[in-house]
């Protein structure tokens, strides 16, 4: 479950933005569609604790993250809260399977070759596990950065404009492997974008249609 509360955030005096209060339950799959400077990126960047709310809560089943410091907020967002990029800013000079186990490492959890393989094969790339990332397609880094969101079993995925650099057919497909995956998971799925493709594809949805500064 995910749900904020009379979240804000500034970035400076003429960047103040005030997000709507949200309520995702476990499993459900949402859409965030906002028009550039409507503060998408930065409202899933406060949900995903990349940064801290100047006011508000962030309540991921039963923990408020904007009560979270330091390596105790690394450790729980590394555990529970997996994202998709844009671009997968993956470390070049590791292979796929070498980045997953990055993700594990860095949450405090044990390297699991296993696992990564197991999940590399759900997305159907487990044969690029020991290539570097700049070797795949576009289509397949986001398959790979979709295993690297999953590999610690969140709760929660987020996805920052996950397929609009994407031409149809790619976009689709990644489309249905971040809700496939999520469901399999019983993850609560919240895709953040300015994509209009995506619109007819989600029952719950948010719009933040005009810029948020106030």
């Amino acid at each position: 479950m995910l749900q904020t509360k009379d979240l804000k955030f500034t970035y400076d005096h003429q960047n103040k933005f005030s997000f709507p209060d949200i309520l995702c339950n476990t499993g459900e799959h949402w859409l965030l569609l906002g028009t550039s400077g409507s503060g998408k990126t930065t409202f899933l960047h406060l949900i995903g604790g990349l940064r801290k709310p100047q006011e508000g809560h962030i309540n991921i089943d039963g923990q408020d993250l904007a009560t979270l410091r330091g390596s105790r907020l690394d450790k729980y967002r590394g555990q529970h809260i997996g994202i998709v990029f844009q671009q997968s800013h993956f470390v070049r000079a590791l292979s796929i399977a070498e980045n997953l186990e990055l993700a594990q490492q860095l949450a405090g959890l044990k390297r699991d070759r296993s696992k990564i393989m197991k999940i590399l094969k759900r997305l159907n790339i487990e044969e690029k596990a020991d290539t570097k990332p700049h070797r795949l397609s576009v289509g397949e880094q986001q398959r790979a950065s979709i295993c690297r969101a999953l590999v610690n079993e969140p709760r929660i995925i987020l996805a920052d404009e996950p397929t609009s650099a994407l031409d149809d057919k790619n976009c689709l497909e990644v489309l249905e492997l971040l809700k496939q995956q999520a469901q399999e998971d019983d993850i609560t799925l919240l895709i953040v974008t300015h994509d209009t493709r995506l619109k007819s594809q989600f029952q719950h949805q948010i719009h933040l249609t005009e810029p948020a500064n106030q």
